[in-house]
């Protein structure tokens, strides 16, 4: 059965992005851009982002995760390294994160190589968490085939048995992953589907970037 939606159509018209209003710093312009939509609201989860994998049946596959942190080194979230996502990661590091905030209809898309943050980065932040979403990283074997819901909730009491008053000790296999960018591009939603889009892409000697504007 066919299910069309072409009467699926939405006109953009809430902003403009122009070279003189940009940026030379992209990662300013993320800043800018991600206060835009915390100010704005209508977002549940502003950094809520899509990252994407080639994984080792030579698939492209994108699932959503949380941003946690990013400075002028790169983008960072947070993983099981054992999982079908952590394993693409350390096998085929080039990877693409990409923002969507329809109540400002902006996207940013992330071309970057991901690395392991430093051990005590992923400590301090596992320390950070709730208990709940510490016992959490314990008791799922990500990306693994379980047998019903049944297998994680009795493994979770058994979990919440044995740490009652005590600190939780970040497992080895769950940590951080850094993203470097090589390119970052800002694309603004406008109407009859001319939008704005800008490429930020990292230059030879690894400093500076060098910004274009792509047609639609």
């Amino acid at each position: 059965m066919e299910n069309k939606l072409h009467d699926y159509r939405k006109s953009y018209e809430k902003a403009s992005l122009i070279r003189e209003n940009l940026n030379e710093n992209p990662f300013q312009q993320f800043r800018e851009w991600f206060y835009d939509v915390e100010k704005s609201g209508g977002v549940d989860e502003a950094n809520a982002m899509s990252v994407s994998t080639v994984g080792k049946d030579g698939f492209p596959k994108s699932r959503i995760v949380l941003l946690k942190s990013y400075d002028e080194n790169g983008f960072v979230f947070y993983t099981n390294y054992e999982s079908e996502k952590g394993e693409a990661l350390l096998n085929h590091p080039k990877t693409c994160l990409t923002f969507f905030w329809p109540n400002i209809e902006r996207q940013v898309i992330i071309k970057g190589v991901a690395e392991k943050v430093p051990e005590q980065v992923s400590d301090n932040y596992f320390s950070s968490r709730p208990k709940g979403s510490q016992l959490g990283a314990l008791v799922s074997n990500q990306s693994s085939v379980i047998e019903n819901r049944k297998v994680l909730e009795d493994e979770l009491k058994s979990l919440e048995e044995k740490y009652a008053g005590k600190d939780i000790q970040r497992p080895d296999n769950w940590g951080g992953f850094l993203v470097r960018p090589v390119s970052i591009e800002f694309w603004q939603g406008r109407p009859n589907r001319l939008h704005d889009r800008f490429l930020f892409t990292k230059t030879e000697n690894d400093l500076d970037w060098k910004i274009e504007r792509l047609a639609p």
